[in-house]
């Protein structure tokens, strides 16, 4: 049996763990969160190493993306180092190909016309493939990175805008504490409201992206809003209902109940190829889920 984990700076209260089978393999599927405590993170990521297939580093990229552009975030890359033996990955590669293919799917099959439809993103170098692949079907893009990755309240437009802002801001941002730039812990159960921020919601018509983000900010009222996420739980997906969203989709499918994180999905996929994540391309993930056929979940809440 393979066992895949997603050692997480995020909350212990999202913790799961699901037995599934794919492709033929059974799996164990678990999240442990350490409640933003990086050196536990750390720890658990030592401890684990060599006795488990593959790591998802949770609550945290490694990378982030804007153009042909990577960048490495100096905290997430200390806490990938502590994996000498087992291979540990953070979702970028799911997200450059799974979540390309989920807008196409959307667009194609589920009348989700992004074309016709204004998309705040939150943070579009998180989620470069899903920008590029709006961007191509012609869809209009709020891009929410200097909003909710800042707070500064300023839209950018355009895949060429963000490369440019990235150009000079991300060197910079790469070396702060990770705690600065996104919820950790307990963070990831706040919602802090703010009516500055709310515009921004109201003005799109579909709300994606990472749901720590989507969540942080999120008014009171949402009605009709479409959510293109990953990471939900029951009791998210029951507020997201009392909000008055109309339409959720998760990019990552459902197991038990639950949706996981990319980083989770990268793993398992990681310990189906048998290579190092180093020499994983997007063709050998394309290749995977065209075996595996994972579909996105769509769930209406209205």
């Amino acid at each position: 049996m393979k066992r895949v984990i997603s050692i997480s700076l995020g909350s212990s209260k999202r913790d799961h763990r699901v037995e599934t089978n794919i492709l033929g393999e059974d799996f164990i599927i678990e999240r442990q969160g350490t409640d933003g405590d990086m050196d536990k993170a750390i720890e658990l990521i030592k401890k684990y190493d060599g006795e488990v297939d593959a790591f998802g580093l949770g609550g945290a990229d490694l990378y982030i993306y804007a153009g042909k552009k990577r960048y490495t975030i100096r905290d997430a890359a200390k806490m990938a180092r502590a994996a000498q033996k087992t291979p540990i990955v953070d979702g970028s590669g799911l997200k450059n190909t799974l979540e390309r293919r989920v807008i196409g799917y959307l667009h194609q099959n589920k009348g989700i016309n992004f074309n016709e439809k204004k998309t705040l993103l939150v943070s579009g170098v998180d989620r470069f493939g899903m920008a590029e692949a709006i961007n191509e079907i012609g869809g209009q893009l709020i891009l929410g990175d200097l909003i909710f990755v800042l707070g500064i309240p300023v839209r950018l437009h355009s895949l060429k805008a963000l490369e440019r802002a990235a150009r000079i801001l991300a060197p910079v941002v790469c070396q702060m504490p990770f705690k600065l730039l996104y919820p950790t812990g307990s963070k990831q159960d706040q919602v802090k409201a703010k009516e500055k921020y709310a515009k921004f919601y109201h003005e799109a018509d579909i709300i994606a992206g990472d749901f720590h983000y989507i969540k942080r900010h999120m008014p009171g009222r949402i009605d009709g809003k479409i959510i293109i996420t990953n990471t939900v739980t029951a009791d998210d997906v029951a507020d997201l209902a009392r909000r008055g969203a109309r339409l959720l989709v998760t990019t990552t499918p459902e197991l038990n109940g639950r949706s996981f994180g990319t980083n989770v999905m990268e793993a398992v996929l990681v310990s189906l190829i048998g290579k190092k994540e180093t020499e994983i391309t997007a063709q050998d993930y394309d290749e995977l889920l065209d075996k595996i056929g994972f579909q996105p979940r769509i769930e209406y809440l209205a």
